[in-house]
């Protein structure tokens, strides 16, 4: 835990979120992607920018690490500490995990951390946001994988047990430094939970939902291991382009993020954009809304009321 963030002076810390820029080689749709980061940072002006994975699209990138170098260079150029997962598209092409988060460690700004050599994954690693008047707020970033490397289980990839153990025994570090109470805390990673399926057919959510929620299908307990913890009060994600839905389920508000690329499919009257997400000094939980291309704020979007017959 190498970087420390602060609460504002007006008790606000303010999150962009952006997700799914699937850059490929700075063509006019990644201009287009660009330049709507550049508005959503100008309108918004954030304390952390994140990204959350598939921030290049690996194997359509003549030279990934230059891809990824001009997809991160909006971020960079804002003078706001950012930091980006990864997706399960980032290393298809002819740079490692490993060699991006090397361009990423060599970027302004980044607070971005490899993690601990011991867990699956690269880019594990936990923040504090300090307060001057209430207890800090911790952020964690996780490497939700790629692909399922086992023939018996088709599609994506899941959280693997150490790096479950290793979010267990942060939230137990910092439930210490807190006089033995829980840090407030958000998660990030690329691909979502299994429990997204489960919040969209069992409790009222706020949001879209035009594809099936492509999680792994094996569960393998962080949802539980956040609840039995205490203290996350939000996760968010990317992956499916065309979702952008939260909802809360045992108390912790699963979130996806708005698709920020153009690169990539999308959706016909669904338009790019960011989530953003403010904490604020004193007061649990968090505010968010979405900022779509062209300024436009959702601030209060359309409620779903599940069904017995729903299908994730």
């Amino acid at each position: 835990m190498n970087h420390s963030l602060r609460f504002r002076p007006d008790g606000t810390f303010t999150i962009v979120q952006f997700t799914d820029l699937h850059w490929k080689n700075g063509d006019e749709k990644d201009r287009r992607t660009g330049k709507l980061m550049e508005s959503v940072l100008a309108q918004e002006q954030p304390d952390l920018i994140v990204l959350t994975g598939d921030v290049i699209d690996g194997a359509h990138c003549t030279d990934a690490r230059s891809s990824y170098r001009q997809a991160v260079a909006a971020a960079e150029r804002s003078g706001i500490p950012w930091a980006a997962v990864f997706g399960n598209h980032d290393d298809e092409g002819d740079a490692s995990r490993e060699q991006l988060m090397g361009v990423q460690l060599e970027h302004a700004g980044t607070i971005a951390e490899a993690g601990p050599a011991s867990l699956a994954g690269i880019g594990n690693f936990v923040v504090r946001v300090e307060s001057v008047h209430d207890g800090a707020r911790a952020l964690y970033f996780l490497d939700s994988g790629t692909y399922t490397q086992l023939p018996e289980v088709p599609g994506y990839d899941w959280l693997r047990p150490s790096q479950i153990e290793w979010y267990r025994e942060q939230a137990r570090l910092l439930q210490e430094s807190n006089g033995g109470k829980p840090v407030p805390s958000l998660v990030f990673q690329h691909i979502p939970l299994p429990e997204y399926r489960d919040v969209w057919n069992t409790q009222p959510c706020d949001g879209r939902r035009y594809e099936k929620v492509q999680a792994p299908l094996l569960n393998t307990g962080m949802l539980a291991a956040m609840v039995e913890t205490g203290g996350v009060q939000g996760v968010f994600c990317g992956h499916d382009h065309i979702n952008d839905y939260t909802g809360n389920l045992y108390g912790i508000q699963l979130c996806y993020g708005r698709a920020t690329g153009y690169n990539t499919y999308g959706r016909w009257r669904f338009p790019r954009g960011a989530r953003i997400i403010r904490l604020r000094e004193g007061k649990p939980g968090f505010e968010t809304w979405i900022r779509l291309a062209g300024g436009k704020k959702i601030e209060s979007p359309r409620r779903h009321s599940p069904h017995r017959f729903s299908q994730a």
